[in-house]
C-alpha cells in the first residue's frame, strides 16, 4: 500500500483577531473563522502548485466551533475556499480536542492510502477570541471527561496541573525545582516564538518586551500585579500556560508515488502512531507520564523504521509546561523525570541534535486548539523542504522530523513521523 505524502502547507498568522472595546464590552471580529479557513486552504493549494479543481476531497478538524462561534456542519465550509472548482466534492469534519486537526490528517492519509483520493486538503481552523476568558474556559473544559472534571469545576489548567503534581510525587522533586524546569522551557519557547513571524508571541509581544527569553527573568516575575506571572492552579502559573488564539493551518495531501514525480517538495507521512487512553484522568489512574503517548510513538517509529536517534528536530504538545516535559520523555528524548534537568542544561535548543518546538510551540506561537494539529505539520513540513518559518536546526539540513499533538488530558495521542524524500 502506498503511504500519503504532504505536498503544500500554510500556517496563518496567529493571534487575537478581534477589537474589545472596554467601556462597552463590544467584540468586533477583524478575521473570522471562514475567513481563516478560506485563508489557509487557498494558501495550502496554492503552495502545492495544484489547482483548485484538482482536490478531490476535503477534511477539516475543528475542536469546538459550535461553542466558540455557534457554527456546527462545519465540512462544507471547505469548499468556500474555492466555490466554483470545489462545488461537489466530499467534505468531512473531525473532532479529537487539540488533536482535531490531526485526527483529521491522519483520516485524510488513510483515504489516499486506500486509492480513493488523489489529492485531498486537509484544514485545521478555531477561533476563540469573541468569548471572555471564562467561557473559553468552560467550552475547554467540555472535552474533559465531564461528569467527574468539568462538571465538578475542573479546568484544563487544573487537570494538567494533576499531571505535574503526580510527576512531581513520583520523582520526588520540590516546587522549586519543578517552578524552574518549568522556567527554562516557556524561555526556550518564548526565544524560537521571537524569530516565527506567524506566533502570537512574535518580537513585539509582551514576553519579547520583558525579556522572558531568559528564565531568570521569569522567575523573577512577582506573583502579583502587572507584569506577574501569578499561580493558575498549583504548580501551573500563567508563564507555563499556552495562549488562546486564533488561527487555521493547512496541508494538501497526495500518494507518495504521484507526489515524487511532479513534486521536489514531497514529505512522506512515514509513520502514524494514534493511541488513546480512558478520558477521565481518575480512571486512568498513572498521572506521572503519558503512557498512551508512549504507545503512539512505538507505533509510529515502528512503521516509519526509525529511532529517535534519527529525528532532526520534533513539533511537541506544549500546552501547559508539564506536558512539553511529558512529550519530550515519551519521545525517549530524555528519560523518564530527567526532561527538566536536560532543559536546564540547555538542551533542545536550535543548536542541539534534537531541536524542540523551533516554532515557539503552543506557548509562543499559539494554540488555536482545533488547527494546532495542522500547524505542527505544516510548519515541520516548512523545516523539512528547506523553507522553515522562524528558527531552523543550526547544525544540518533536516530530513526527518516528528509531531507529537495530545488531545485533552492525554487522551488523544497523535504521533507522525515526516520524511524529506529526494
Amino acid at each position: 500500500m502506498s503511504k500519503a505524502s504532504i505536498i503544500g502547507a500554510y500556517n496563518t498568522k496567529f493571534g487575537a483577531f478581534v477589537e474589545k472595546n472596554r467601556e462597552t464590552g463590544e467584540v468586533t471580529d477583524t478575521k473570522s473563522f471562514y475567513d481563516l479557513i478560506e485563508e489557509a486552504g487557498r494558501g495550502a493549494v496554492e503552495d502545492a502548485g495544484l489547482s483548485f479543481d484538482e482536490i478531490d476531497g476535503i477534511w477539516i478538524g475543528s475542536c469546538s466551533p459550535s461553542k466558540f462561534i455557534n457554527q456546527e456542519h462545519v465540512a462544507p465550509l471547505g469548499l468556500e475556499v474555492a466555490p466554483e472548482a470545489m462545488q461537489f466534492i466530499p467534505a468531512t469534519r473531525t473532532e479529537g480536542a487539540c488533536a482535531s486537526s490531526s485526527v483529521a490528517m491522519y483520516n485524510a492519509a488513510f483515504a489516499v492510502e486506500t486509492g480513493r483520493f488523489r489529492r485531498v486538503l486537509v484544514i485545521g481552523v478555531e477561533k476563540m477570541n469573541l468569548l471572555t476568558t471564562p467561557e473559553v474556559t468552560h467550552v475547554l473544559a467540555c472535552s474533559s471527561f465531564w461528569p467527574d472534571e468539568g462538571a465538578c469545576g475542573m479546568t484544563f489548567p487544573g487537570l494538567f496541573a494533576e499531571l505535574a503534581k503526580g510527576y512531581m510525587a513520583h520523582h520526588n522533586y520540590s516546587p522549586e525545582q519543578i517552578r524552574e524546569m518549568f522556567a527554562h522551557v516557556s524561555a526556550l519557547s518564548y526565544r524560537n516564538g521571537f524569530e516565527n513571524p506567524l506566533a502570537h508571541f512574535s518580537k513585539g509581544a509582551p514576553p519579547h518586551r520583558l525579556g522572558l527569553g531568559d528564565p531568570g527573568k521569569i522567575l523573577e516575575l512577582p506573583d502579583s500585579g502587572k507584569g506577574s506571572n501569578p499561580m493558575i492552579t498549583y504548580p501551573l502559573r500563567l508563564h507555563d500556560c499556552s495562549l488562546v488564539s486564533d488561527g487555521a493551518a493547512a496541508l494538501v495531501l497526495a500518494p507518495t508515488e504521484d507526489a515524487i514525480r511532479k513534486s521536489s517538495r514531497t514529505v512522506e507521512i512515514s509513520g502514524i502512531g494514534m493511541a488513546c487512553d480512558r478520558l477521565s484522568e481518575k480512571l486512568r489512574g498513572n498521572l506521572y507520564e503519558l503512557t498512551a503517548g508512549k504507545v503512539a510513538v512505538e507505533k509510529s517509529f515502528a512503521e516509519a523504521g526509525i529511532t529517535i536517534d534519527d529525528v532532526d528536530f520534533a513539533e511537541v504538545h506544549d500546552c501547559f509546561s508539564i506536558n512539553q516535559l511529558l512529550t519530550t520523555e515519551a519521545l525517549g528524548l530524555s528519560k523518564d523525570g530527567r526532561a527538566g534537568f536536560d532543559y536546564m542544561d540547555g538542551q533542545y535548543g536550535p543548536d542541539d541534535t534534537c531541536p524542540v518546538n523551533l516554532s515557539g510551540g503552543l506557548k509562543a506561537k499559539g494554540h488555536p486548539v482545533g488547527a494546532t494539529g495542522a500547524s505542527m505539520h505544516a510548519l515541520a513540513y516548512k523545516q523539512l523542504v528547506g523553507e522553515p518559518i522562524g528558527m531552523a536546526p543550526a547544525n544540518k539540513a533536516p530530513e526527518t522530523g516528528v509531531v507529537f499533538n495530545v488531545g485533552g488530558s492525554g487522551a488523544t495521542n497523535c504521533v507522525t513521523v515526516l520524511k524529506r524524500l529526494k
